[in-house]
C-alpha cells in the first residue's frame, strides 16, 4: 500500500478560528447562520484558506459487482450494476442530472463490474469481475483491495487536477448494503441484526435471509478489526475500496470530502482506520434511512447536512447537498462586514 495514504496534512484550525471572528463582523447577529457559520470555519480549516471555494465538485462513481448477490440477499439481479452503469454514461441517472445542476466533472468509473462495457466516457480501472461470494470465500485478494484503493486515490487525485474544488463519492453495485453491513459489524461490534437493512428494497423473508448469511460469512471469514485491508478483502466491494482510496487522495490534496450515504460512510471509516486524519476533510451531507447508517455516523462522529429520506446512492445525497456547502462559502466571500455597510452594531 502507497505510504503517502499515512501523510493526511492536519487540518489548520488557527486559520478557523480566524475565519470565525470574520464571520462575527458580517451583517447578522452573532451565530444566526447556525451551521452555515460552522460549515465555512470547517471549509477555511480544511482548505487553509479564509474564502475557499468548492466550486466545480468533482464526482466519481464507482461501479462494482458482489458475488454475495448468488445468495439471494438483493431485490434486484447482479445485471442491473452493468444497465445502471449504462444509465449513468447515457446521462439519464438521478447523480447526471443532479451533477448538471451543480456543474460538477463527473466521472464514471468500472472498478469491478462483472461484464465488459465498452464506451468512450467508461473510465476503465476494473480490478476483477466482481468480488467473490464471501459467505463461501474471501471477497478479494489484499493485493486486489489495495490495487481497488490505488485506483480511487488515482482518479481522485486526477479529478482535483482537472479543477475539482471538493469530491462527491458515489457508487453503483448490486449487493453492496450487504458488504457495508458486514464491514460495520467489524468496526462496530454491533450485532448484525442492528445494521441491516432493506436495500433497493428487500421483502421480510430476504431481510432475515440477509441478516444470516452475513452473520455467518464474518464468522467464516473472521476479518481483523484492526487490519483495514483485510476486512475489504475478506468481505468488502472493490468499489468500496476505491472510495476509501480516493478520500485519502482527496485529503492528501485538502480537498473537502462531502460523503454521501451508508455506503459512503462506511468506505470513509475504512480511511479513517488507514489514516485518522481523513476524518478532518469529511463532511456527511446527509442521513440515509438503512439503519445501520446512525451507527456508521456516531463512529465517524459527523452530522448529517440535510435528512430527506434518501436511500438511492450514486452520490445523490452529496449533490443535492452542495448547494447548501457553497452558500457557506459565499456567505463569507460576498456578505458585508458593518464597518463596510456602514451599520450600527449592536
Amino acid at each position: 500500500m502507497k505510504q503517502i495514504y499515512e501523510s493526511t496534512p492536519k487540518v489548520n484550525k488557527e486559520m478557523g478560528r480566524q475565519v470565525g471572528e470574520y464571520i462575527n463582523t458580517l451583517t447578522k447577529p452573532i451565530g444566526s447562520l447556525g451551521r452555515l457559520e460552522e460549515m465555512a470555519i470547517n471549509l477555511a480549516e480544511m482548505k487553509n484558506e479564509p474564502f475557499p471555494s468548492v466550486t466545480p465538485p468533482g464526482v466519481l462513481v464507482f461501479a462494482a459487482d458482489h458475488g454475495i448477490t448468488s445468495e439471494g440477499v438483493s431485490a434486484y439481479p447482479q445485471a442491473v450494476t452493468e444497465q445502471m452503469v449504462r444509465n449513468f454514461l447515457n446521462g439519464g441517472a438521478a447523480i447526471n442530472v443532479f451533477s448538471r445542476q451543480i456543474g460538477a466533472i463527473l466521472k464514471v468509473i468500472d472498478i469491478g463490474v462483472a461484464t465488459d462495457i465498452e464506451h468512450k466516457s467508461l473510465i476503465n480501472q476494473k480490478v476483477r469481475y466482481g468480488t467473490g461470494n464471501f459467505y463461501l470465500e474471501d471477497a478479494m485478494s489484499r493485493q486486489e483491495a489495495e490495487q481497488a484503493m490505488d485506483a480511487g486515490y488515482n482518479q481522485a487525485l486526477q479529478i482535483i487536477e482537472e479543477g475539482a474544488q471538493c469530491l462527491i463519492l458515489g457508487e453503483m453495485g448490486i449487493g453492496n448494503t450487504t458488504s457495508s453491513s458486514a464491514i460495520l459489524a467489524v468496526l462496530s461490534g454491533k450485532d448484525i441484526s442492528q445494521l441491516v437493512g432493506r436495500g433497493t428494497g428487500i421483502s421480510d423473508a430476504t431481510f432475515l435471509h440477509k441478516t444470516e448469511i452475513i452473520k455467518q460469512a464474518l464468522i467464516r471469514r473472521n476479518p481483523n478489526p484492526n487490519d483495514p485491508i483485510d476486512i475489504l478483502a475478506k468481505v468488502g466491494g472493490l468499489e468500496i475500496a476505491a472510495m476509501t482510496g480516493a478520500m485519502l487522495g482527496a485529503a492528501s490534496k485538502r480537498v473537502p470530502i462531502l460523503v454521501d450515504g451508508f455506503i459512503c460512510t462506511i468506505a470513509a471509516l475504512v480511511a479513517n482506520l488507514i489514516s485518522p486524519s481523513v476524518n478532518d476533510y469529511i463532511m456527511v451531507t446527509h442521513q440515509s434511512v438503512e439503519p445501520g447508517h446512525n451507527i456508521a455516523l456516531s463512529l465517524v462522529g459527523k452530522k448529517p447536512i440535510i435528512d430527506l429520506g434518501l436511500r438511492l446512492g450514486e452520490g445523490t445525497g452529496a449533490a443535492i447537498s452542495f448547494p447548501i456547502i457553497q452558500s457557506a462559502t459565499l456567505m463569507v466571500k460576498e456578505m458585508a462586514t458593518f464597518d463596510s455597510a456602514g451599520i450600527s452594531k449592536k
